[in-house]
């Protein structure tokens, strides 16, 4: 008999307890019923959490950290809310891309809780709640952008999905922080005509490089010849410019010597035993230049008397004597029309 009542107390206890929690406890209520402090009266709250106190059943106050009192049998603590930082793993997801590419991704979503009142009674499961938000925000934000756009704005997409769930998790009293992207899982074949769209756009620069720098170096090369061209017609340009510039004045220096030669010549002449002189000079000359004969040429033209030296320098100075008094008389026939011209006339 006392196996009968205890068998029929056992099953009215398991239907209870089946029973009970499906229709007044929450799954989260479940979780979090084994780690709420009891109310012993005088409570020590930690920094940095926050316990949502409820009078018979009903939100009554926060309790701040430090020393706290609450009234037994009436006093509950209802929720415990951690208010640090919280990193949450969202779990891997596919998403489609605008260009109908199936990605797998995964990330890390960084939360707060800034409102401990309407994450306690405005969302069932904050974190859950936020997860889900996450995962489908990421999906339609990924749906929004093409395969290549997805790895270069990647920040911009991490930005916006932050921004849509703080949209929708402002009534739930949590602020999303920040999101990050873990990793982006391709499809294999996908990969493999990334890859080779890689290698190509890798040749297609390469060979324009290589164009380019062909091209830079006939430039050069050619600015080179050019360069060269122009130093040389510069500098034989100088050259002949030094060069008349030499030459003109050797000709004057030869004219300014032959000039005070002659001067000096003159005057030697009209002094004293000045045809003597004139002689000697022509003798010298005569037989430097019959020393030169037979050098220069092989035909010789001889005059008769070649061993007649004296006859050769009469002959030299009569010729002299003759021009030196023609001179004299011209210059004797100038000065008397000068002398005619200035006179005055009757």
């Amino acid at each position: 008999m006392l196996r009968a009542l205890c068998r029929t107390g056992g099953a009215l206890l398991q239907q209870a307890q089946r029973a009970a929690p499906r229709l007044w406890v929450t799954p989260a209520q479940q979780r979090c019923a084994s780690s709420l402090p009891m109310n012993t009266v005088v409570l020590f709250v930690p920094q940095q959490e926050s316990w949502v106190v409820e009078r018979m059943g009903r939100f009554h106050r926060i309790l701040e950290p430090g020393l706290n009192f609450l009234i037994p049998v009436l006093d509950r603590i209802g929720y415990v809310q951690n208010l640090k930082e919280m990193v949450i793993d969202v779990p891997e997801q596919s998403a489609v891309s605008l260009d109908n590419v199936t990605l797998q991704i995964d990330g890390v979503l960084y939360l707060r809780i800034l409102d401990p009142y309407k994450a306690s009674y405005g969302v069932e499961d904050p974190q859950y709640a936020v997860t889900q938000l996450a995962q489908t925000t990421m999906r339609s934000e990924l749906g929004k952008l093409t395969l290549d756009k997805v790895f270069r704005e990647r920040e911009s997409l991490n930005s916006n999905i932050v921004q849509s769930i703080n949209q929708a998790s402002d009534e739930w009293g949590i602020r999303c922080l920040r999101y990050e992207i873990k990793d982006i899982y391709v499809p294999p074949r996908v990969k493999e005509s990334m890859q080779m769209q890689v290698e190509a756009e890798r040749k297609k620069r390469a060979t324009v490089l290589e164009s380019e720098g062909t091209r830079e170096a006939a430039i050069n090369i050619a600015e080179g010849h050019k360069q060269a061209q122009i130093l040389a017609s510069e500098g034989e340009k100088a050259e002949q410019i030094n060069n008349a510039s030499g030459e003109a004045q050797a000709v004057l220096a030869k004219a300014e010597a032959k000039s005070k030669a002659i001067r000096m010549l003159s005057d030697a002449l009209t002094e004293q035993n000045g045809d003597a002189a004139a002689s000697l000079s022509v003798a010298e000359q005569y037989v430097a230049a019959f020393s030169k004969l037979a050098k220069e040429t092989n035909t010789i033209l001889l005059p008769s008397s070649t061993g007649d030296i004296s006859s050769m320098v009469t002959q030299a100075m009569t010729i002299y004597s003759s021009l030196a008094k023609t001179s004299t008389h011209v210059v004797e026939e100038k000065k008397s029309d000068d002398d005619d011209g200035n006179k005055p006339h009757q």
